[in-house]
């Protein structure tokens, strides 16, 4: 069972026609994901890879029925286009583009709460993807490619590849892979997700892939913890020698606090009942054992 997307979704593509855009929808395409429309103000009446182009999101919606979108519109106008999904209600809105400021995340997060009709996903994230189902972002078709019961949710892009492919060599499929992006503010954080992944009775398992910076995964264990829950969950922290006050990668992954850091957020994760893997290479057989054991 999927969470947030499956086959039935109909996604728009805010950026369809510029390079980015092209691309991915062509392997989300591929991927099986129903496309039905594309937004490129001033392109609208065109078509592009056979799929109808409109200038506002609000016309696709009303001729198409959407109700997931996904952004490759650069970054001085993805806040806007994010605003314009909100508008027109779309239920899940993806938003790949980095670089967006803060305070315009901080902005959208209040109009979220505010309209209450819509999800967002990233911005810089890799989006989500249910194998059998739907891929909306820029995953790689290749490495989900089974379905199965482990939930992925990751503040990383690679190291969620890098879990997922374990998890299918090792024989186990992927229900959900979701990677909420490594900005400082996001929109769905990691307590969210793992909120509908704990609600989700075909879910057996859950990978948590965080970094330093923030106090995502440690509010998202204490929340656990307080659940009772009796699903394993299976923790990677990456940036254990990451020096402290400097960026590492994502904008979110720099270390302000002491609890911030890699280890401290492990400590707290492991006392909280979370299974704590210390090298990115053994999250596969961690899976395998814990599953092996319950």
């Amino acid at each position: 069972m999927s969470i947030l997307i499956n086959k039935e979704n109909k996604v728009i593509v805010q950026g369809l026609t510029g390079k980015e855009g092209l691309f991915h929808t062509e392997q989300m395409i591929n991927y099986g994901t129903s496309i039905v429309g594309g937004i490129t103000p001033g392109k609208g009446g065109t078509t592009c890879l056979n799929i109808p182009i409109f200038n506002t999101v609000e016309e696709a919606i009303n001729k198409t029925k959407a109700d997931v979108s996904v952004i490759f519109v650069p970054h001085f106008f993805a806040a806007d286009a994010i605003i314009e999904s909100i508008y027109a209600n779309v239920k899940l809105i993806v938003c790949i583009t980095e670089g967006i400021p803060v305070s315009d995340i901080i902005k959208i997060k209040e109009f979220l709460k505010k309209e209450n009709k819509s999800k967002l996903i990233g911005p810089n994230c890799p989006g989500i993807i249910s194998p059998k189902e739907s891929k909306v972002g820029i995953m790689p078709n290749s490495i989900f490619n089974k379905k199965g019961k482990i939930g992925i949710i990751s503040r990383s892009g690679t190291l969620t590849y890098e879990a997922a492919d374990q998890i299918v060599k090792l024989g186990y499929g992927i229900s959900t892979a979701i990677g909420i992006g490594g900005d400082t503010i996001v929109g769905m954080n990691v307590k969210d997700i793992l909120k509908l992944f704990l609600e989700d009775p075909e879910t057996e398992c859950i990978v948590m892939i965080g970094e330093i910076g923030g106090k995502l995964e440690i509010e998202a264990s204490e929340w656990i913890k307080m659940k009772k829950n009796k699903k394993p969950i299976i923790a990677f922290i990456a940036g254990i020698t990451a020096p402290e006050g400097k960026t590492m990668g994502h904008a979110g992954a720099i270390v302000g606090k002491k609890i911030e850091t890699a280890q401290v957020k492990m400590n707290i994760l492991e006392k909280n009942g979370v299974h704590i893997v210390k090298s990115p290479e053994n999250i596969g057989i961690t899976v395998h054992n814990i599953l092996q054991s319950v």
